[in-house]
């Protein structure tokens, strides 16, 4: 590994806080910034909506490396290389209201330079962050149904915001009238065939729902359908986090269900890609929720989905050989259909040809490149950098 400035990177900072000091052993946040030696264009896109973007992104060019950064309430921030390409790093919060504001962040970010693009998703963080990074593509993403879950003071940093359906950019836009937006979802676009593929096992559960255990994620209505089901389904949830999880699985027995439940906490993405493939159907049932990665991740198993009509964001995703689009009062009706009729769905290959992670860089490199911030020149970013069009074309 060689040292680099952050000027060489792309950079993701999630709103995910850490509450505990789970990785004492690693070294600490201002660790310098690293580049693999290997070529970028070897990086593999595998992993989550946190890495599925910026490791695309390094992949076609955009940057030379990834770095995700998080926040933890723990005295001290903590940094782990994961691959040659890919390192996270966690920034120590003293307050935990967000939009965050984490003042080792800003100081790293002046001692090393911003990065080549930053990527902001969720809660967000404070004005001065985003000042330190005045030089970036400033890309943003709500991950859930809001649009902006930022202030103003905020969100007029931005230079691209990307979203999961029109009403979103519509909303984005009545705040900031010149924006730039996209619907291109970070959840279940830059889809991972490598990450998520179907596999020669036995389906012993006719539906999963991976999902956090969150009461937006609407775990009552995939219950209310097997309550409701002309014959007995077997279902698997398979939750990574949320505070629901004895609720629901005391629900569950209660309505004399046929559940098993994984998690919290979760597993690791091979586990997932195991377990999904061990069922027939994969379920979204939020309405308040943004447009969810597991939609295409299901598919990518080769599941087809049954979703929600209510479902505010990821609709798009829905077609005839991805699955079936449901009102509450017919979901049981939907699922079953889908389990019975396989043969009218082609899922893997629908994604392939519309979602995954190649597909979805081409289109947003163009606007990376349309969104180099007014204070930035080409004089200022390094040679190959993003404003050159041979990168991003």
């Amino acid at each position: 590994m060689l040292e680099a400035g952050l000027r060489h990177a792309i950079v993701v900072i999630s709103d995910r806080v850490d509450f505990d000091a789970n990785l004492k052993n690693l070294p600490p946040h201002d660790a310098s910034p690293r580049i693999g030696e290997t070529p970028a264009e070897n990086a593999p896109v595998i992993g989550g909506y946190l890495e599925r973007l910026p490791l695309a992104a390094v992949h076609e060019g955009c940057a030379d490396f990834v770095e995700i950064w998080h926040h933890t309430t723990e005295p001290l921030g903590t940094y782990e290389e994961v691959n040659p390409h890919l390192a996270r790093r966690v920034f120590p919060l003293a307050n935990v209201q967000p939009p965050f504001h984490s003042e080792p962040m800003v100081e790293f970010i002046r001692r090393h330079g911003p990065p080549r693009v930053l990527c902001v998703w969720g809660l967000g963080v404070s004005e001065t962050v985003l000042e330190a990074c005045a030089d970036s593509v400033i890309v943003y993403n709500s991950i859930d149904a809001p649009s902006l879950r930022v202030p103003p003071e905020v969100s007029r940093h931005f230079d691209l915001v990307l979203t999961g359906a029109q009403w979103q950019s519509d909303v984005v836009n009545a705040r900031h009238p010149q924006m730039a937006t996209a619907i291109l979802p970070v959840g279940p676009e830059f889809a991972s065939p490598e990450t998520f593929f179907p596999l020669d096992i036995p389906k012993i559960y006719d539906v999963i729902y991976v999902a956090a255990a969150q009461a937006y994620k609407r775990h009552d209505l995939l219950f209310a359908a097997l309550a409701q089901s002309p014959r007995r389904l077997k279902a698997l949830c398979v939750m990574g986090y949320g505070e629901t999880a004895d609720v629901l699985r005391r629900q569950a027995i209660e309505l004399g269900l046929d559940v098993d439940f994984i998690g919290p906490p979760g597993v690791d993405y091979p586990e997932v890609n195991r377990l999904m493939n061990l069922a027939k159907v994969g379920v979204v049932c939020g309405r308040d929720d943004g447009a969810p990665a597991i939609l295409t991740e299901y598919m990518l198993a080769g599941l087809p989905v049954v979703a929600n009509a209510d479902l505010v964001c990821g609709l798009q995703f829905i077609l005839p050989e991805t699955g079936l689009v449901a009102a509450e009062d017919r979901f049981a009706e939907a699922i079953i259909e889908a389990i019975d009729h396989p043969e009218q769905f082609s899922p893997r290959q629908a994604v392939l040809d519309r979602w995954a992670w190649p597909r979805s860089i081409a289109r947003l490199k163009p606007l990376l490149r349309k969104a180099v911030p007014s204070s930035s020149s080409r004089s200022s970013l390094p040679e190959g950098g993003i404003v050159d069009s041979t990168v991003l074309a």
